[in-house]
């Protein structure tokens, strides 16, 4: 399904190259790339769209279950939680052998992940949830559940929307990692499809795995300007390992991850809209200097899909807690 090359920075998904997937593709298209080994014709696409679109509604009973949690309740824990109970909702996703029956469950979690994720993010904020609207897009859709307030119809700004369909697709897959490992030990005792999600949710959860791009922002934070960064790296250099440059390196990116190559582009194309993020600058010279310093280049500490991915969602108006969500959609 993914194949990838470290040595070299290369990630391809059924054989497309990323960055050839992240400039002409939608996330939905790459989604059923990756399911069925093909992207599809116009008529697959089409049918494939309504089928997710027209699954996005919740069943009214998942809000009184989300008035349960504490107003502030961590999205990603709302998350794990709320679609585990979907299994209750659709007591036929049991029949894991029927092909017709695991394809409407995974039109069902694929289509729901954003209003699930939408509505953990609004009880967080103590807003009114905002119901999908099925005219917009997979991605216009879940930015006008999270940030409409009065408006009867929201704008969606179609350089955001291009941004998440981007992230999104860099985020869909990635071989056997932490938290797929988990949805495939789980479902190799066939549960239905839902609680094995919700546990590679708990698996995505993690610092080390789906909230790595936080620990970036909290850096970057901490380091406060452009003119402390060489201070930093020397405080990484002379700890010992216990100051770690979080967003650089990766267990299998031994070169520059392509995926942050990209990011690092559309980072330029949102901050044309949302105005450009003061940690940009800490991050670009922090990027400079490792990428011309010995210690890093010979422990191949390059750059990492998480480095620019939170500036931009911080950009973007997504509040930290959010970041692992922003993961969970897509992986799904």
């Amino acid at each position: 399904i993914t194949f990838i090359d470290g040595d070299r920075g290369i990630l391809n998904y059924r054989g497309y190259p990323i960055e050839q997937l992240a400039e002409k593709c939608d996330y939905l298209e790459v989604a059923y790339l990756v399911l069925y080994g093909e992207l599809p014709t116009q008529d697959q696409y089409d049918e494939w769209v309504f089928d997710i679109t027209h699954h996005t509604i919740l069943h009214e009973n998942v809000k009184d279950l989300m008035a349960g949690f504490r107003y502030d309740a961590h999205p990603m824990g709302m998350l794990a939680s709320t679609v585990a109970a979907l299994s209750t909702f659709y007591p036929e996703a049991k029949n894991v052998h029927d092909p017709l029956v695991r394809r409407r469950q995974v039109h069902r979690m694929i289509a729901k992940m954003p209003t699930l994720a939408a509505f953990a993010y609004r009880h967080s904020a103590g807003l009114p949830y905002v119901y999908p609207d099925n005219v917009l897009s997979y991605c216009g859709n879940f930015l006008q559940m999270m940030f409409r307030i009065t408006d009867a119809k929201y704008d969606v700004n179609p350089v955001l929307e291009r941004a998440l369909n981007v992230l999104f697709i860099l985020h869909a897959d990635h071989e056997q990692n932490c938290s797929t490992s988990a949805m495939r030990g789980i479902g190799s005792s066939q549960p239905d499809p839902y609680s094995a999600a919700a546990g590679a949710i708990a698996a995505l959860y993690g610092p080390l795995h789906g909230g790595a791009n936080e620990q970036v922002l909290r850096m970057l934070k901490d380091i406060g300007s452009k003119d402390r960064v060489p201070a930093f790296i020397k405080e990484v250099k002379q700890s010992g390992g216990e100051v770690r440059p979080m967003g650089f390196g990766h267990r299998v990116y031994k070169n520059y991850d392509p995926r942050a190559r990209i990011i690092k582009m559309l980072a330029d194309q949102v901050f044309e809209v949302t105005g450009r993020n003061p940690l940009l600058d800490i991050a670009l010279e922090l990027e400079r200097i490792a990428l011309s310093d010995d210690y890093f280049l010979s422990r191949k500490l390059y750059p990492n899909v998480d480095f620019y991915s939170g500036i931009i969602y911080q950009a973007m108006k997504f509040p930290v807690d959010m970041y692992p969500v922003l993961f969970a959609i897509p992986r799904m």
